[in-house]
């Protein structure tokens, strides 16, 4: 323990006296199950540190008054289960349980495996594409705790890379038609491969603001049209054929019940097949034979090089409840890497929107809710997985952390959270959404109804999510968002920089409704958003929906979008887009390059003000992240 000289003044003269310091505890990848948490004697697994400061807490030890410090030291902790935070491990104001990188140590916490043993692949491939003829290494599937496994996901040196498709850039195809009656599609025929038996394959369809995912069931080919035709396992394929939003676009077919774009029909692309890795840099997984693919890129030496596998989809559990919440815990300094996201293999994909997949959804015969006369479709929404999530917590804290190579969603906030802090991290290679906090009305409840419920606690509120760097998000689920804040209250997003975003930088609100809910008193404010709409249209580098009263944006940088060939409609894109039901929410003082802006279906007292070029250049400069955070983008 570190402790630090004080003088106190006393009668005639000063005494020197000892100041009190957090207790530290340790742990290191190089600990014992013995340990005792000494720093010369640490713990090898963080919840035995955790155990140790539960029993201080119970005891009410003495030297916990300035609270705990479970301090990792350098390296990978490789975790088994997720690590969980319950009631019992909370702090107070006081006296915080804080996690923390110990001096000049970079802790990583990791869902991945190494995969080894690589050697070149010989013998006859099944589906072997031409191109990759002696090109490839092959390795057995790693195991987890004794257990092979599936994954979705292989990092490279660090890299990520990429999972077998039929196109090896941004030049999507188009489906030739989509069968709602026979639930089946049409697209080109692929250049190479036996398709007879799909197993593995997934399509991947583009719809204006979502992707979808679907694993393919049967595929027919057509090789005298140049054209095959596929349908799905169920239970996606159901929710596919039946939600009317967001839509497949057929181009000029003027088809009854389709979207029609004069950009082409949606795009989509193939992908988990042996046949379409064909490029340095690609794998695939044959689950069949527990044999891992992989084509080295120019320079890698695949006897040295770190090939990680993800087999955990959460790392870190805060798990409280409204009446008993996980309070003042920090964590600081903690990389949170290596994390994979089952579901699509399992079930598919079918997001309505931000990641949130349907797993019902429908278009109304006859339209109409209390809530939204015109309403044509309902809804039933599930979460993605995240790398760390917090259920009923207050006072929890993530300072100077890297949340990194991750399938699903980085941290999220999912209910019943107060006064949380996001401060000063980075976010970055995230397939989906970077930061998720608030209800988003999923679970049993139908996502347009809005949510206002009795118990304010459900409410996450209060939140800080500032000054941290979100970039290259989104690079899986091109549909989710940099930060997705859903239900809340009170919330300050401000002083974030935000990049290389598949979609939309901040979204906030849901509901799609001009009805009262929980929502208000939420800032946005001085967020630097820029090179965002990589792959999806129908955008906002800000984003709003649903009635927030007293909710402000102000003085955000927003410029620089993308501009893939695929999208809908090449002009449905804006820096501020407030959308269906936003209402009383002021707007000022925003700087972008035009004034490119969409109110769709706003409800009353929104309140523009000063938006756009003419904005100060004192505060375009000030947006994103302050002078103290500033090294993150190094």
């Amino acid at each position: 323990m570190f402790k630090k000289a004080v003088l106190v003044l006393c009668g005639l003269g000063a005494v020197s006296v000892a100041a009190a310091a957090p207790r530290q505890i340790w742990v290191s990848p190089e600990g014992t199950e013995a340990g005792d948490g000494s720093m010369e004697a640490p713990y090898l697994r963080i919840a035995a540190a955790q155990r140790q400061a539960r029993e201080l807490r119970r005891l009410n030890d003495e030297s916990i008054a300035e609270g705990i410090e479970i301090l990792l030291t350098d390296g990978k902790y490789e975790l088994i289960e997720p690590l969980l935070i319950r009631t019992e491990d909370s702090g107070t104001a006081v006296s915080p349980t804080t996690f923390k990188a110990a001096p000049d140590a970079t802790p990583v916490l990791s869902g991945g495996v190494a995969v080894e043993g690589w050697s070149p692949a010989e013998g006859s491939i099944e589906g072997l594409n031409p191109a990759a003829k002696g090109k490839l290494w092959v390795a057995k599937t790693p195991r987890k705790n004794a257990n092979r496994f599936s994954f979705r996901q292989l990092w490279v040196e660090g890299e990520r890379a990429v999972r077998a498709k039929e196109v090896d850039d941004n030049d999507l195809p188009r489906i030739l038609d989509w069968d709602k009656e026979n639930r089946v599609g049409w697209i080109e025929l692929p250049e190479f491969g036996d398709f007879s038996d799909p197993l593995g394959m997934e399509f991947v369809i583009h719809q204006m603001w979502a992707i979808a995912i679907l694993r393919v069931k049967t595929f027919e080919a057509f090789p005298e049209e140049g054209r095959a035709r596929i349908s799905f396992y169920e239970p996606e394929s159901r929710v596919q054929f039946e939600h009317p939003w967001p839509p497949v676009v057929l181009a000029n077919k003027g088809k009854p019940g389709f979207y029609s774009a004069d950009n082409g029909s949606s795009a989509y692309y193939l992908a988990n097949r042996m046949e379409f890795l064909d490029e340095p840099g690609e794998w695939y997984l044959d689950e069949e034979k527990g044999l891992v693919y992989y084509w080295p890129k120019e320079g890698q030496d695949m006897a040295t090089v770190e090939v990680i596998a993800p087999a955990m989809e959460t790392l870190v559990e805060v798990q409280g409840s409204l009446d008993a919440p996980v309070e003042h815990v920090q964590f600081y300094g903690i990389h949170f890497e290596h994390t994979t996201w089952m579901r699509p293999s399992i079930a598919g994909h079918v997001p309505l929107q931000a990641g949130f997949y349907m797993y019902d959804a429908y278009k109304l015969k006859v339209p109409g809710t209390p809530d939204k006369a015109g309403l044509e479709n309902q809804a039933w929404i599930g979460r993605q997985s995240a790398a760390v999530t917090v259920y009923g917590g207050n006072d929890i804290a993530f300072r100077n952390c890297i949340f990194q190579r991750i399938a699903a969603s980085g941290l999220d906030y999912t209910f019943g959270s107060q006064r949380a802090v996001v401060e000063g991290n980075v976010f970055r290679d995230i397939g989906g959404n970077g930061i998720v906090i608030g209800g988003f009305q999923d679970g049993g409840i139908e996502t347009h109804v809005p949510y206002d419920p009795s118990d304010e606690r459900e409410i996450c509120s209060d939140a800080r999510i500032v000054n941290n760097l979100v970039t290259d998000v989104a690079n899986e689920d091109w549909g989710c968002v940099g930060i997705a804040a859903g239900y809340v209250r009170g919330i300050e997003i401000a002083h974030n920089e935000i990049s290389e975003v598949a979609y939309t930088g901040i979204s906030m609100g849901w509901g799609w409704t001009k009805s009262v809910n929980c929502m208000r008193d939420n800032l946005i404010h001085a967020n630097h958003i820029h090179h965002y709409a990589k792959h999806m249209y129908d955008v906002g580098g800000i984003y709003t929906l649903s009635p927030q009263p007293k909710s402000v944006i102000s003085e955000n940088s927003v410029h620089t979008l993308y501009k893939p060939a695929y999208v809908h409609d090449p002009n449905h894109w804006n820096y501020l887009y407030l959308d269906e039901g936003s209402s009383y929410i002021y707007v000022r003082d925003n700087w972008c390059p035009e004034q490119k802006f969409s109110t769709n279906a706003n409800g009353p007292g929104n309140t523009w003000e000063n938006n756009g070029p003419q904005v100060s250049q004192e505060i375009k400069d000030a947006a994103g992240l302050e002078l103290e955070f500033q090294h993150l983008l190094n």
